[in-house]
């Protein structure tokens, strides 16, 4: 059963403080939009974050922002839409760290085009971002770290289009039968894209935190909408003539 959670998970002006001290916790397109936003949320909580993206300048300047904040971060260049490239990151992390507590991948690629325009590329493009990468973590991790948690950041509940609904049926569909195998994964589906504002992506950022916190650890299976405050509008400046 899809939940929703309420627009503010924690209060704007709570105090996180170290809750996650201790824990290792990866962060899939973690040098922009939503996983930029939330590495920043498990730093702050004490975590030790590894990036992971596709870009290597900007994971470093991501990483170098947290460090500067007071966190810790390690930046790792991987395509996790390939399964080699991920199972390589993760020994990676555990050869740093020792250990990895938990997961977040951001499985919310768009579509550029509308369903009738939608090429057979894109098509696989956001199969492969969102649906193939996700049953491959799922899969290592419960080879070789089956303890270890994954969160999905799926498709936002605002995409239209037909071909968004096989993506999200078949992600929430891995999450609910998940612990068939022992796993513990659950879905957040954001109401919309990121706004690169920490403030305004603040909910989703919180129940990321809330999935993660160690007292959840009976946690799985859910999967859960969250409401996010509504972009401004820009104001569009009228040129009057002299």
């Amino acid at each position: 059963m899809t939940q929703q959670t309420p627009t503010a998970a924690m209060p704007a002006h709570t105090t996180v403080g170290e809750v996650l001290a201790g824990q290792v916790i990866a962060v899939t397109g973690a040098d922009q939009g939503y996983g930029r936003t939330v590495s920043a949320a498990l730093a702050r909580a004490g975590a030790s974050v590894v990036l992971i993206g596709n870009n290597s300048e900007t994971l470093a300047a991501a990483a170098s922002q947290l460090e500067h904040a007071g966190g810790t971060a390690v930046p790792i260049k991987a395509d996790v839409g390939v399964p080699l490239d991920w199972l390589s990151a993760q020994t990676r992390i555990l050869d740093i760290y020792g250990s990895l507590h938990g997961i977040v991948h951001l499985a919310d690629k768009r579509a550029h085009a509308e369903f009738t325009m939608l090429s057979e590329n894109e098509w696989m493009d956001l199969f492969n971002c969102n649906v193939k990468s996700s049953v491959a973590i799922a899969q290592i991790i419960r080879r070789r770290l089956p303890g270890t948690w994954l969160t999905l950041i799926g498709p936002h509940t605002d995409e239209r289009g037909l071909h968004v609904h096989p993506q999200r049926g078949a992600v929430q569909g891995l999450v609910e039968n998940a612990h068939r195998e022992n796993l513990r994964l659950n879905l957040l589906l954001p109401s919309r894209a990121s706004s690169s504002d920490d403030t305004l992506d603040r909910p989703l950022s919180n129940a990321v935190l809330a999935l993660a916190a160690p007292g959840m650890a009976s946690l799985r299976g859910n999967v859960i909408e969250v409401p996010l405050p509504p972009l401004p509008k820009l104001r569009v400046q009228e040129d009057y003539p002299l």
